[in-house]
């Protein structure tokens, strides 16, 4: 099975561009702080300070990204050995069990992606043990959007919502809740995309989440090749 995958629609594409195009520039971004720094520390001995940090919250960022990512062109690793003894309408119910289950667990994260966040962005949590059931009830000493970072510095551009999120204040350093906003957005992308994976089966477009035969795929690919030298 391929992990291509194609867009239906002109927004779709859009879409896909945008989170393609996002990956990719974590990545350079991560590559090039990191490359920055190795010649900073063994040429010049110094180095950018906030540098780890930055590739930290990257790193978060493009996992978050990616898994999402994965679900969207079936690229997920699994065992289906025994799933593919079951008769088609079974793989097809069991693939639609794992479906639910996923969406349950994404929610379940999204809820506490949500909350964690809310607590760093003058934001109310959920109400509720596991499912919300509201919001919260918001107090002026509640709001934590003056927590900062570590070492990230915070970007001139970006003075003007110190009256929206500090009062006023000046932030020294990058507030906690910009980069922490991968969370909520990350696992809400993927519990959009386990739908979208789970709806895919029940039409009959789609076999499962995962990945199948993908060994046998690369072991054809190199096979074929070799036959051509």
């Amino acid at each position: 099975m391929s992990h291509h995958y194609e867009a239906k629609t002109a927004l779709g594409r859009v879409v896909n561009e945008l989170e393609e195009s996002a990956i990719a520039l974590i990545l350079g971004a991560m590559t090039i702080i990191t490359f920055i720094n190795v010649i900073l520390r063994y040429g010049f001995n110094t180095g950018l300070i906030w540098g780890l940090e930055a590739t930290s919250f990257l790193f978060a960022w493009l996992v978050l990204f990616g898994v999402s990512y994965a679900v969207k062109v079936t690229a997920n690793l699994g065992v289906d050995a025994i799933v593919n003894m079951t008769a088609p309408s079974v793989r097809r119910a069991l693939a639609l069990f794992a479906g639910v289950i996923c969406i349950v667990y994404a929610g379940l994260v999204l809820k506490g992606a949500w909350d964690y966040w809310a607590n760093f962005a003058n934001l109310p949590g959920t109400t509720g043990r596991w499912f919300p059931t509201g919001f919260e009830e918001m107090k002026r000493t509640s709001y934590r959007g003056w927590y900062e970072v570590v070492d990230i510095p915070f970007p001139e551009w970006l003075r003007w919502i110190q009256p929206i999120m500090n009062e006023g204040e000046d932030y020294e350093k990058l507030p906690r809740f910009i980069p922490y906003a991968i969370l909520p957005f990350g696992i809400g992308l993927l519990f959009f995309r386990f739908i979208q994976a789970t709806v895919r089966i029940a039409q009959g477009k789609s076999e499962g989440l995962i990945v199948s035969h993908e060994a046998e795929d690369a072991v054809a690919d190199v096979a074929h090749l070799n036959k051509e030298d």
